[in-house]
């Protein structure tokens, strides 16, 4: 079992930044990727942003340029730099992480943004 543990989530205003961090600890070995989904209310669950271990990382169109995901092995952890914030960012933001075949979530951070 992997459990995640995500922070950093709050209320910004439009414009403003907010830094995710999630930390993977248990059975850690072999986590392909981690990365960052959320999900407003109403819609579904979407891809924010996924590292691999190997491989490229994948941003969603509709943060790229804005968000910056980055991974520290080291310690487990996976960070979500998010400028530029703005209110259709506003969701639950659950950290993800891949060890085939199985997906691990986190509970959840809120990110509100203001207008």
């Amino acid at each position: 079992q992997v459990q995640l543990v995500e922070s950093g989530g709050g209320l910004v205003q439009a414009g403003g930044s907010l830094r995710l961090s999630c930390t993977a600890s248990g059975s850690i070995s072999s986590l392909s990727a981690m990365g960052w989904y959320r999900q407003a209310p109403g819609k579904q669950r979407e891809l924010v942003a996924v590292t691999p271990t190997v491989g490229t990382t994948n941003y969603a169109d509709a943060v790229k340029g804005r968000f910056t995901i980055s991974r520290d092995n080291a310690k487990n952890t996976v960070f979500l730099q998010m400028n530029s914030l703005k209110p259709e960012d506003t969701a639950a933001y659950y950290c993800y992480a891949r060890q085939s075949p199985k997906i691990y979530w986190g509970q959840g951070t809120q990110v509100t943004v203001s207008s």
